[in-house]
């Protein structure tokens, strides 16, 4: 018997197939949902696996998977959108955004580098603000001799497809947030 880890955890599963079946095992990765009366597990495309307990063969816990910078591009361009400035422009790769309490610049591009900064600068300068740069981690490094300032944890979770908002304006899908637990209003507005 295994010592199942908790639900939630991401997992790979080798069970048996039933009787017959060529090959005899197969595996199965995702999130362990739960585990009696039967195995389930989430997987990547959101189909549930379920197993029997007996048929698991092994088990083995794995890290979370990986986040792309292009994801991590994708989510910084739905914060942009969700917060324009009064007056935004593009500079080599960047998106420089002024007024209405954004003073921020964003290397959304793949071609951003931190040889724009000083462009960057002298751009918020033009307009007598002080400019802020938004540098994920994972996109950037920090230009040398420069320290974070203000910094922030973002934690991102899939939601489930059933919880999906219909299209917002300009495309943009939009999805209600619930801070904790079963929330049925919000629930019910997503739906």
């Amino acid at each position: 018997m295994f010592s199942w880890p908790d639900p939630g955890t991401r997992v790979t599963l080798r069970y048996r197939r039933p009787e017959g079946s060529v090959p005899p095992l197969t595996d199965a990765v995702g999130h362990l949902l739960a585990v009696d009366p039967v195995v389930r597990v989430r997987t990547k495309s959101g189909a549930v696996v379920e197993v029997r307990p007996d048929d698991v063969v092994a088990l083995r816990v794995l890290t979370d998977a990986p986040v792309r910078t292009s994801d991590i591009r994708a989510l910084e361009r739905a914060a942009a959108a969700a917060s324009p400035g009064a007056e935004e422009a593009w500079l080599q790769g960047w998106l420089l955004r002024a007024g209405n309490g954004v003073n921020v610049a964003v290397p959304l591009d793949v071609s951003a580098n931190p040889g724009a900064v000083p462009a960057i600068a002298a751009w918020y300068q033009r307009r007598g603000l002080a400019g802020r740069l938004c540098v994920p981690d994972r996109l950037r490094a920090l230009p040398p001799g420069r320290d974070a300032q203000y910094t922030e944890r973002v934690l991102v979770r899939d939601v489930p497809a059933a919880a999906s908002g219909g299209p917002g304006p300009g495309g943009v899908r939009w999805v209600g947030v619930s801070a904790g637990g079963d929330d049925e209003s919000v629930t019910a507005a997503c739906e």
